[in-house]
C-alpha cells in the first residue's frame, strides 16, 4: 500500500479534526493519551492554557485559530456538542449572536446598523431586489433601515 505524503499543515490539521472527533463522541471528555493522567480530573474539562501557558511552553496556537469564514459556518462543529467549543469559549461566547434558547440571531437583529461584504443575501440578489423589494419591502427595511442606508444604498441608486 502506498501512502501518499502530506504536508505538516495538512498533517496538523487532520490531527486537530480526529482530536476533535474523539472529544465529541466520548460521554465524557478525557484528554488525549500524551497529556497527564490526572489532566482530565476535575469539574470541568481543563483549558489548554491551564497547564500549557503556566509552563511557559514554546507552544503552537495558531493551530487552534479558526479560518477567516468560521464565523459563518461553525454549525457543523458547533452540533458535536459544547464540549468541543468549551474547550476554549465558555457558553456566554455563544450568547453573543445566539440566544439562549438556541434560536440563530440574523444579522440584522444581532447588528442592525452594520453593512456586511458577505451580505446574507444570494447569488442572483443584485438582479432580483427589485421584485423580491416590491413582494415584500418590510424584508429590505429590517435591514437597510439604519444610520449607514446611505451608504448601503447610496452607491448603486444615488
Amino acid at each position: 500500500m502506498m501512502l501518499k505524503k502530506i504536508s505538516g499543515f495538512s498533517f496538523l490539521l487532520l490531527l486537530a479534526l480526529v482530536m476533535t472527533a474523539c472529544v465529541a463522541l466520548r460521554a465524557e471528555w478525557t484528554p488525549p493519551l500524551q497529556h497527564p493522567a490526572d489532566a482530565g480530573l476535575g469539574k470541568r474539562p481543563p483549558i489548554c492554557t491551564d497547564c500549557h501557558e503556566a509552563r511557559n511552553e514554546n507552544f503552537n496556537w495558531q493551530r487552534f485559530n479558526h479560518d477567516t469564514f468560521f464565523g459563518d459556518n461553525h454549525r457543523q462543529q458547533a452540533y458535536q456538542g459544547s464540549r468541543v467549543c468549551s474547550m476554549c469559549h465558555q457558553q456566554n461566547f455563544c450568547n453573543d449572536c445566539h440566544a439562549s434558547t438556541s434560536v440563530e440571531l440574523t444579522p440584522s437583529v444581532k447588528d442592525p446598523s452594520a453593512t456586511y461584504r458577505r451580505s446574507p443575501h444570494r447569488g442572483d440578489w443584485i438582479t432580483r431586489h427589485r421584485i423580491e423589494g416590491s413582494l415584500d419591502p418590510t424584508s429590505c427595511i429590517r435591514c437597510h433601515r439604519n444610520p449607514k442606508t446611505a451608504t448601503t444604498c447610496a452607491p448603486c441608486h444615488g
